[in-house]
């Protein structure tokens, strides 16, 4: 990677094949399709049987026991996986799908270098780009073969998600007047989890603590929440990791236009829209989805995105008894307010008193070009006064500090969960506390992947006198 430049250099070094082994890359690529003849039109590869083929084929072609030719094990096991890559991997931007640094791949048509997002560096060019347009429309294609989809110019827009969870959009003439393009928002491999937010300074220690028992409620009173924000400020991320707090009794029942979220939880139905068909039919919306979820006895309802009319069938839910989280773009809790009450969401005002906080993550871009993510506003919904729903703000971001502080006088959510629970006010501040020790160990002490996550809130929720003390034993 080169910095000199007014955007950022990501090289990407090309592994180019030696004649002999392009002949028997051929060789290869001819006895795929004998298979895949064989095996009928749905021929799908087995990734690790395949590298195993791969594997014994090369070892067959390269070595001569009668001329006592061998070859090393590493050179064996490289061209192995590089082979594999170029059979089933994405061509050019292979490597840069392979990269869990990059959030975003961009092309924007041939003769025109492949633009990345880098997590660290961010807006970066490649040297690598398409200067055919036939390969370009080949990549496309098998995208939208992989996806069950088509793309033409009956369908010039492609929108779905690859099998690994990335998001794609693809498009082609006339709708992008220069040739085709091709975005992919990449699926981190190793999903963000709450300390790693933490450790980001998106969210404070005491906030995911506050959070943490209001979504967990006590079991007596779960607080619903709406994320807001723009787009690509990583709403969907919190919202995952926020929903590694929801108790592991509760049933969850989430629904997106495109899979991305990844709840550590046992008990998760996913569901996802569904486009019309060629002859306009079958299509499944996300109201569709809200709808059906309710006859599925649900604790808790996760919607992706809200947007349209599914808006008030999720607040009638909510308003029913029911849980649940949702995203939506907005800048700020007031907006956020204004955006569902009126069209084409038309929630009624009084039906808003159902969410309990509005959390606003805001993307900050700086001059350098790289951008952090943080919470910067926490608002809890009190009530309606004269028509209009009040709102409380309990943490707000300090830009100049960097801090998210907490600057509420009281909670109106705290103290219906220490009334329901029996509970005063100090024991539950008290719990707060005891979850911010929980939190800071995990930090401390790097515990950080969603499995290793999930393992002490599980603890906790069975036994938290016991997780407490053995914290407070190791100092």
């Amino acid at each position: 990677m080169s910095n000199n430049e007014i955007i950022p250099q990501y090289d990407v070094v090309r592994q180019d094949y030696s004649a002999e082994e392009k002949v028997i890359l051929g060789e290869i690529r001819e006895n795929l399709v004998d298979l895949a003849i064989s095996s009928g039109e749905n021929f799908q590869p087995n990734e690790a049987k395949l590298l195993n083929d791969i594997r014994n084929f090369l070892f067959a072609r390269l070595s001569d026991e009668d001329k006592k030719i061998t070859v090393s094990r590493k050179y064996l096991e490289n061209l192995s996986q590089k082979i594999l890559r170029d059979i089933i991997g994405y061509g050019k931007i292979d490597s840069l799908i392979q990269d869990d640094n990059l959030e975003e791949i961009m092309i924007n048509g041939i003769n025109k270098p492949i633009f990345v997002y880098h997590r660290q560096y961010g807006m970066m060019k490649t040297n690598v780009e398409f200067d055919d347009e036939k390969e370009l429309m080949d990549l496309i294609d098998s995208i939208a073969r992989q996806i069950n989809r088509r793309i033409d110019k009956e369908s010039p827009i492609l929108d779905g998600r690859l099998m690994d969870g990335s998001r794609i959009n693809a498009t082609i003439p006339p709708v992008s007047a220069d040739g085709p393009s091709l975005t992919i928002r990449k699926f981190k491999k190793d999903p963000f989890t709450i300390i790693d937010l933490i450790n980001s300074k998106t969210i404070s220690i005491e906030l995911t603590a506050f959070l943490w028992l209001c979504i967990d409620g006590l079991g007596v009173k779960s607080a619903n929440a709406i994320i807001s924000g723009g787009t690509s400020s990583g709403k969907t991320t919190t919202l995952n990791a926020l929903c590694s707090f929801i108790n592991p009794k509760e049933r969850i029942i989430t629904i997106e236009d495109t899979l991305e979220l990844q709840i550590p939880h046992e008990h998760v139905i996913r569901m996802e829209t569904r486009p019309a068909n060629v002859e306009n039919k079958g299509e499944l919306t996300m109201n569709d989805l809200v709808k059906n979820s309710l006859r599925q006895r649900p604790d808790r309802i996760i919607v992706g995105e809200v947007r349209a009319d599914e808006a008030i069938t999720l607040f009638t839910a909510l308003n029913t008894g029911h849980s649940g989280f949702g995203t939506l773009h907005s800048n700020d809790a007031r907006e956020t307010i204004t955006r569902l009450t009126n069209a084409p969401m038309s929630v009624p005002e009084i039906m808003i008193q159902a969410i309990d906080f509005i959390i606003m993550q805001n993307r900050i871009y700086t001059p350098s070009g790289v951008s952090y993510r943080r919470i910067s506003e926490v608002a809890e919904v009190v009530g309606i006064e004269e028509g209009v729903v009040q709102l409380n703000k309990i943490f707000e971001w300090n830009p100049e500090t960097d801090n998210i502080d907490n600057i509420s006088i009281s909670s109106k959510t705290l103290s219906q969960i220490a009334s329901l629970s029996g509970k005063s006010l100090n024991e539950i501040q008290k719990e707060i506390e005891n979850r911010e020790i929980v939190l800071k160990h995990m930090v401390d002490y790097d515990i950080r992947s969603v499995s290793d996550v999930k393992s002490v809130l599980d603890l906790y929720y069975k036994d938290s006198e016991k997780v407490l003390n053995r914290i407070l034993l190791n100092g």
